[in-house]
């Protein structure tokens, strides 16, 4: 049954923006920031409202057929209440105004993490503002909405996810805002639709195979710097900073040691697209997305070798990014 209203529900909706403009103009992406208005802001009647109205209208009949003045005042009062609550529910959407949305990278198959910065150019606080992302609702008919409050003169970050079935762009699509304040009979509501699009890093291998190793098994190569251990001591050079002067090793000779220390580096491991024979495009790009993540656990220099560029060796969140970017935005059949 639910399915059933949720899906005339739906083609309702859709008759309606190809019959209106004003909706159909809203179809289009929008850059931010994007601010609500009277010209974008649609009033219905709720479920409830409809039943309220029924019962008004009963209440109305009866009224008058037995001439009863109270119940008529009573009717009057109430109906008033009920024109009132159209205006307050359409102020509290009035002046709305979304200013950035913020994104996370995630991996094909996980969800993507946004934070919507909403403001309110009135002084007087929005109350029970409602958010639900288009995008997630066509993926979860069950999606529940976000409900948050706006202070006066203030800005509100809302944290929302959206599902990322494949790699590449992914446009955050429309938004749609709503209220039912202060009464829940009249449904006030609008559509953004913000120019927007998130990056999706391809998806990751399940039980990928080890790090390849170059050459055979991975040799450590010793750098001698100011770093973490003490390795020697040797003879002062000009330059060398005073604190590494060895005072004590120094008073049993003739002349002044200095303190050199050394650390471990492992030599970069290549991750070439071209060695993995046997694997389709995609099965290449989740094997490497694995790969880069792995190396970065263990923190090992890597270097990504792809057909159309050549990225590394490095490591660290940049050098992570811009080989994940390049596995993402790869042609083919995203997934």
């Amino acid at each position: 049954m639910s399915s059933t209203l949720t899906a005339r529900k739906s083609t309702l909706l859709q008759m309606a923006e190809r019959r209106l403009p004003a909706l159909t103009r809203l179809k289009r992406t929008e850059s931010l920031p994007i601010l609500l208005h009277r010209r974008r802001i649609y009033v219905v009647p709720s479920r409830f409202g409809l039943i309220y109205s029924f019962m008004l209208l009963v209440m109305l009949i009866g009224a008058l057929n037995y001439a009863n003045n109270p119940g008529l005042l009573l009717t009057c009062l109430l109906g008033a209440a009920a024109y009132q609550s159209v205006f307050a529910g359409f102020r509290t959407l009035n002046r709305v105004e979304l200013r950035s949305i913020r994104t996370q990278p995630c991996h094909a198959g996980d969800n993507l993490r946004l934070s919507l910065l909403f403001a309110s150019a009135a002084a007087a606080p929005k109350r029970s503002l409602r958010l639900r992302m288009e995008n997630a609702a066509n993926a979860n008919a069950e999606t529940t909405p976000i409900v948050f409050d706006l202070p006066g003169d203030d800005s509100q970050a809302v944290e929302t996810t959206l599902p990322a079935p494949r790699r590449g762009w992914l446009p955050i699509g429309r938004v749609r805002v709503w209220t039912e304040y202060p009464y829940g009979l009249f449904h006030v509501w609008s559509w953004l639709h913000p120019d927007q699009r998130a990056l999706v890093y391809p998806r990751l291998e399940t039980n990928a195979p080890a790090l390849p190793q170059n050459g055979g098994e991975a040799q450590a190569q010793t750098a001698r710097r100011n770093g973490d251990e003490f390795g020697l001591l040797r003879e002062y050079r000009a330059g060398d900073p005073c604190r590494l002067i060895a005072w004590k090793a120094s008073a049993r000779q003739d002349h002044l040691l200095v303190k050199e220390f050394e650390s471990q580096h492992s030599r970069e491991i290549m991750l070439d697209w071209h060695r993995l024979d046997g694997l389709d495009d995609e099965a290449r790009i989740s094997r490497l997305a694995a790969w880069i993540e792995r190396a970065e656990t263990l923190q090992t220099p890597y270097l990504l070798q792809l057909p159309q560029i050549r990225l590394g060796p490095a490591l660290g969140p940049a050098h992570r990014h811009a080989c994940l970017r390049e596995l993402a935005l790869m042609p083919g059949h995203a997934t």
